[in-house]
């Protein structure tokens, strides 16, 4: 038995009592679960163990909407999705930052160790049905405070990232537009578009559209690679002359900008956490491995190619975010190609938290999942809270870097990579006192878990007094303020 599989060594788990929010015995908060059989391919027809699902209930009757439509591929799809779109476009100015030798370095580190969290995560989700969203993991490993600390970091997490969504959405119609009208304006028109794409209520719906978006930003990134590598002069470097592309491999940071580098790499893979909620809407929720794994090395594969020709043609002239490297035509080519996966950005990371609220506030009542008034009034109110939340942080920090470093320091750390090591161990505490219960590798599990631990707690301290501190230095250089008008695509 592989390190991999050993929590299936754990005795069976039977379905989890109905928790209060006291964490005793009461109906406020159904947690009860049924083993899923779902088939890959078209839905299954429902038997009398499938007909009610551990989270969203009853899932066949007229007025019931199936929450568990999602295929393997749809889920793959989503998963790529929730990383590139936006940790794709820090990640040549990380190499910069940190050298490419430790960047890449760094960067495969981070994805071994975040397809090992997304693995811990299907698993858990495995054996805990009930479970939802990482904020009913800690209440199941932590009991309330789990619950409301690992609910708060989701929420603040996943609208931190929208927010970061409809500061994209501004850039990319400042850069298209050349800064045509004052960039509040735009971040009003970024909500106005991205609403009606986050209301959407299935994952399995949100999927297709994520497809488009997923490959718009494909095609976006690689215009620009093609521009810089066929000889295009990058916009930060001299315009007339020769100019030198100095390539450095192994930088020479302070503590604070490594740091702020290392949560921008985090950040590049910080839709792990949106893992359990996709996985819960899956038809077959033994099939994540397969979405995971698939989706975890085409989003690698892509980093690294992306940030390293990027890095190696333009060099300390690569621009954050990246699409803004190769001068102002390709640069509005580029950002008109990306437009479509920039809303689909922002609309991924305003439905997840919407939907994380929309399930707390109606679990267990009829409402979660029969179509009723309660049902659309609280869905819509999810949709344009989040929606708000999400634009009132982009306005009021209207920074990339720093605020995709911020939001990955505080909040990524701890779902990211900081969760998943403790569900590993909650699963397999009966080991600690049960010897020949323990499978093959335990110790070396229980080691390599601990030292993620310790990893989390580095990134979550350094990456966020780097990321305060370069805020603080981009508010001083660019004399920017909340709500500003001023243009923040970088156009000449």
């Amino acid at each position: 038995m592989g390190l991999a599989d050993a929590t299936q060594a754990a005795p069976p788990r039977r379905a989890q009592p109905q928790l209060s929010a006291e964490g005793t015995d009461s109906p406020t908060r159904d947690f009860a679960a049924k083993p899923t059989k779902d088939a890959e391919g078209a839905a299954p027809a429902l038997g009398e163990e499938e007909a009610v699902d551990g989270v969203f209930g009853e899932r066949a009757g007229e007025g019931t909407v199936d929450y568990r439509s999602l295929g393997w591929i749809g889920a793959t799809v989503l998963l790529a999705k929730t990383q590139i779109g936006l940790g794709v476009l820090s990640i040549p100015s990380v190499f910069e930052t940190l050298g490419i030798i430790p960047g890449v370095i760094i960067l495969i580190v981070l994805a071994i160790l975040t397809t090992w969290s997304g693995e811990i995560l299907g698993r858990f989700k495995l054996r805990h049905p009930e479970v939802y969203s990482l904020s009913d993991c800690g209440r199941l490993m932590f009991g309330r405070v789990g619950d409301e600390v690992f609910g708060v970091a989701y929420f603040l997490l996943t609208t931190l990232v929208g927010g970061l969504g409809l500061l994209s959405i501004s850039t990319a119609l400042n850069a298209i537009s050349l800064h045509a009208t004052c960039t509040a304006y735009f971040m009003l028109v970024a909500v106005a578009v991205t609403f009606p794409f986050a209301a959407i209520r299935k994952l399995d719906k949100i999927a297709w559209i994520t497809q488009v978006g997923l490959a718009s930003i494909i095609i976006s990134v690689l215009v620009v690679v093609i521009a810089v590598g066929a000889g295009g002069r990058p916009a930060a470097a001299p315009q007339t002359g020769p100019f030198d592309v100095k390539i450095t491999l192994f930088g020479n940071p302070d503590f604070a900008s490594a740091m702020n580098a290392v949560s921008n790499v985090l950040a590049s893979y910080g839709g792990v956490p949106a893992a359990m909620p996709i996985i819960s809407e899956m038809r077959d929720p033994r099939l994540f491995r397969r979405a995971i794994i698939v989706s975890q090395v085409s989003v690698t594969v892509f980093y690294l190619v992306i940030g390293i020709v990027l890095y190696v043609y333009a060099g300390p002239y690569v621009a954050s975010p990246a699409l803004g490297t190769a001068g102002t035509l390709i640069k509005r080519v580029a950002y008109g190609l990306a437009l479509p996966g920039l809303i689909v950005s922002a609309m991924l990371f305003v439905h997840l938290p919407a939907k994380w609220v929309f399930v707390r506030a109606l679990r267990n009542t009829q409402h979660l999942a029969k179509e009723t008034r309660t049902h659309y009034v609280v869905w819509f109110s999810c949709v344009a809270g989040c929606l708000a939340f999400s634009y009132v942080v982009a306005s009021a920090v209207p920074f990339f870097g720093g605020l995709l470093g911020l939001a990955s320091a505080l909040f990524g750390t701890l779902l990211v990579i900081g969760a998943e090591p403790c569900m590993w161990m909650y699963d397999l505490r009966h080991c600690l006192k049960d010897r020949d219960a323990r499978p093959r590798f335990f110790t070396l599990g229980v080691i390599i878990n601990m030292c993620i631990l310790l990893i989390a707690a580095l990134c979550l301290v350094g990456g966020t007094y780097g990321s305060i501190k370069s805020i603080i230095d981009s508010y001083a250089e660019t004399g920017g303020r909340p709500w500003s008008c001023a243009d923040n695509s970088g156009s000449s």
